[in-house]
């Protein structure tokens, strides 16, 4: 970032790597208008969860000089993927200008570290105030309101299917990576072979917020891959909604199927799949398996994979 006289200025966005609902911009042609800079990956759940607010505000002060752009930095390889980020932005509804960062060239201009992570920028391109994850919602509209010259009631919000908010108060499962550079938790017998196909089972029991194998499996650096058909995750979980990040590599549309605690889920599927608890892994992005319909209590989640070539990231709850 540039410094002068003390303050931090809008750094440039020269690194992206493409642009999306807008040409390239930069702090120069920004001059005059307050803006709002929102880094996020298409399979981050707090983004997700962030992102209704992010829409809203777009939305609500751009006839008063708000520009919000957003800067893709991808987590996963395939991520990278700007049709995966271009159809991430229309499932979203988002009309703002979008900054492909794949080569974390932006992301390194703001020394940025987090996903979500906002940045709210002064009409002379000072940054004057961050905010990193979810929450303070009210805060930083108040904050984009003072920026703007503005006071009036803030934007009437709510986030539904997986943007909805989490349900915190009985949220005891956690984000959880399944490659083995940050993966943990893990229950299969014989633990895991490293980059490399192996059979696996499942144990007799998962305790809470543990995870498992069944069937043949490659444990890779950020993944693992199901190399034949049937291959199945467990998860031991407490929370009211279980979510999957997946992507169906070069295999093309992959049927899966999920069972809570050894039975279909009924009326507490995700909207990724159905009460009989059947789903299509069709492209990489966060899928929702589970959301419980009759209160929150600690359950096993089992997803099986019906053609080989899937590709699991990481487990988030909510």
């Amino acid at each position: 970032m540039t410094t002068l006289s003390g303050r931090v200025h809008l750094p440039p966005f020269d690194g992206a790597t493409a642009w999306l609902n807008s040409g390239p911009l930069d702090p120069a042609g920004l001059r005059g208008s307050v803006v709002l800079v929102d880094f996020w990956t298409l399979t981050c759940i707090n983004w997700l969860r962030q992102e209704p607010w992010v829409r809203g505000w777009s939305q609500a002060y751009r006839d008063d000089g708000l520009v919000v752009i957003g800067v893709h930095t991808p987590e996963f390889g395939f991520e990278h993927d700007v049709d995966l980020v271009r159809r991430a932005t229309a499932d979203r509804g988002i009309d703002y200008p979008v900054a492909v960062d794949n080569d974390f060239a932006v992301w390194s201009a703001f020394s940025n570290h987090y996903w979500p992570a906002l940045y709210f920028v002064d009409r002379d391109g000072v940054i004057r105030d961050t905010h990193f994850g979810e929450g303070r919602y009210e805060q930083s509209e108040r904050e984009l309101q003072r920026l703007l010259g503005i006071d009036r009631e803030p934007v009437a919000i709510r986030g539904t299917g997986a943007e909805a908010e989490a349900d915190w108060p009985n949220l005891r499962s956690q984000e959880t990576y399944l490659g083995f550079v940050r993966g943990g938790q893990f229950a299969s017998p014989g633990g895991a072979a490293v980059d490399g196909a192996r059979d696996y089972r499942l144990p007799e029991r998962l305790l809470i917020n543990q995870w498992a194998l069944d069937g043949q499996w490659t444990v890779g650096r950020e993944n693992v891959v199901a190399e034949r058909a049937d291959g199945s995750i467990a998860f031991r979980f407490s929370a009211r909604d279980a979510h999957l990040v997946l992507s169906p590599g070069a295999r093309g549309p992959i049927p899966f199927r999920v069972l809570l605690d050894g039975e279909a889920p009924g009326p507490s599927h995700g909207v990724d799949v159905d009460e009989q608890g059947n789903g299509l892994l069709a492209d990489g992005r966060m899928y929702q398996l589970v959301r419980q319909a009759d209160g929150v209590s600690e359950r096993t989640l089992e997803v099986t994979f019906l053609e080989p070539g899937a590709e699991a990231y990481c487990f988030t709850f909510g």
